[in-house]
Order: C-alpha cells, then structure tokens, then sequence
C-alpha cells in the first residue's frame, strides 16, 4: 500500500461540504471585487504548502489581501499588506455561521466584504445565510485532503509543464471543488452550449472559447462522492469515448474519462499510475482532435 492518505465519502464528507463551501465564499471576494480575466483563472485558488489561498485582492489605502483555506489551522486567514493577519475557525458549527464570521472579520479591517451569498454549480443551492443546518468538521479528514493534494500535486505539475502552448496553472476550482491543469490547441471553439447547473451560461461559454484538454482531480465537496480523477476535451472529437485510456474508463454521467482515486491509492506507484492516467488521456484527445503538438508541446524540464 502506497504512503497517499486514505479519503472515503463515507468518512469525510461532512468536513469536504465545509472546505468547499467555505473556498465558494473565498472565491467569490475575488469574483466581486477583482477585474476579470480569461476564462476566470484570476477566481481560482492557488495551492500552497497549507492549502488555497487567493489571489491578491486591491483594497483602500493602496493595501492589498488574500485568504487561505488553511488546512493546518483548519481556518481562513486573513493576509493583508499592512502586516496585520486575522482568521476564522472552520470549525464554526453551520455554514452561516462560518458566512458571518468572514464578512465580520474583513469589515474589521475595512476591506471589501460583499459578494454573491449563493452558492454555485451545487443542486439546490441554500444561500450562506440560511444555511444553518449544523456541520461536523474533522480535522484528520482535512489533513488527510491536504496530504493528498500535496502528493498528487507533483504530478499534476509535471503534467502542466509538458506544454509550451497556452495552459493554465495547476489550481483549485472552488465551485466544483477540483484540481484542473488544462491545456489550449490555441483554436477557437464553437459556443458551448451553457446549461451547467448553477453556473452562468456566459462563464461557462468564455471558459470553453477555445479547444481545450483538462486533467484534474474532483474530491467530492458538498456533493458526495468517492473522489477521483479525470480528463476530457472540448469540443469532443468522433472516436472519444470508445478510445482506451491507461487505467481509466469513460464515464457517461460526466462525460469524461476517469479514475478512481482509491485506485491509485491502492497502485504500487501511485505517481506514475497517475501520470500515465493523465499523459495518455491527453494524447487521446489530441490525436483525435487533430492537435499541432509538434508546435505545442515540450519536455517537461528546465530549459
């Protein structure tokens, strides 16, 4: 058995529903008070050695701040540029609470405090306000996420690496909760056809403006689900879905190939396994999709 920390949805759901609601509110500060950029990567959060963090935000006073989902703390801090640094206990007892708490703390510092109080990309999404139900957060599940993400991450890396072309940063979607890298042909798309539940049609049309490939790693969240990792292309080249991919299979309901994470766990060498799963996922698409990867594509070292 490999060193990568068990994760069930049995055993850790509740405290994932509380870590990805709570980067949902992240996010959002940065949605509400950041100028937009292509396909929303400036909303992501970055992965660091304690979690998520954002992206500087711009405030009053020529200050700038970011928040952490720190999953050492099992809290949100608060970083600002004046030096000062405050923070919320995830453990708060129910998503309101958790909600009141950060509005509370960034007024204390006169920072930007608004945003969107829905939730998104969830089935009947409850606004944070209202969502009072109680909520159980388990320390051991979260650091038992974070040794994950910090064992997968690595590979993912390298994965994003072995393109020269437009890709993105290795970082955490919080409205569906998944670690993406994606790749771009660099080609226009034709206009996705929108309708993803709880997500504007004009995000999701700018997200998919042009060709692109995407390998990640979905943990679940509020939704539960034994996590597991994927990849999938748009637009979806003829032949996809009945190609083979190494280690994975395709999947119906999300459209996408994927593999289980409790597979890779469970493999000898988890970390190739992965990289494998991903590395020929991605010449799949390519292929099929009629890709330039001689123009595209690099070895995944220092130059």
């Amino acid at each position: 058995m490999s060193d990568w920390p068990q994760l069930s949805v049995e055993r850790d759901h509740e405290t994932l529903a509380v870590l990805h609601l709570a980067a949902q509110m992240l996010g959002k500060i940065r949605v509400a008070h950041a100028p937009w950029t292509n396909h929303g990567w400036h909303v992501a959060l970055q992965p660091n050695a304690r979690g998520f963090s954002t992206l500087p935000t711009a405030a009053d006073g020529g200050r700038s701040f970011t928040l952490t989902l720190d999953l050492c703390r099992h809290a949100m801090v608060l970083w600002v540029s004046d030096e000062s640094r405050d923070e919320v206990p995830l453990n708060a007892g129910s998503i309101a609470a958790l909600h009141h708490s950060l509005i509370a703390m960034l007024e204390r510092h006169g920072l930007p405090s608004s945003f969107n109080g829905a939730p998104n990309e969830l089935p009947e999404p409850v606004p944070f306000s209202k969502d009072t139900k109680p909520r159980e957060y388990d320390r051991d599940s979260a650091a038992r996420l974070r040794e994950a993400f910090a064992a997968m991450m690595p590979v993912f890396e390298r994965f994003r690496a072995g393109l020269s072309g437009k890709a993105t940063p290795v970082h955490l979607w919080w409205g569906s909760f998944d670690l993406a890298a994606s790749r771009f042909s660099g080609r226009k798309a034709p206009q996705h056809p929108g309708g993803v539940p709880g997500l504007p049609d004009r995000i999701a049309r700018e997200a998919y403006s042009h060709e692109v490939e995407s390998g990640g790693f979905w943990a679940g969240g509020a939704t539960p689900a034994e996590p597991f990792f994927y990849s999938y292309i748009y637009p979806e080249p003829d032949g996809y879905r009945a190609a083979k991919v190494a280690h994975g299979r395709f999947d119906e309901t999300f459209a996408e190939f994927v593999l289980p994470y409790a597979e890779v766990r469970a493999s000898t060498d988890p970390a190739r396994m992965l990289s494998e799963f991903l590395d020929s996922a991605y010449d799949v698409a390519a292929d099929l999709a009629h890709w330039d990867r001689a123009a595209l594509e690099r070895e995944p070292v220092a130059p």
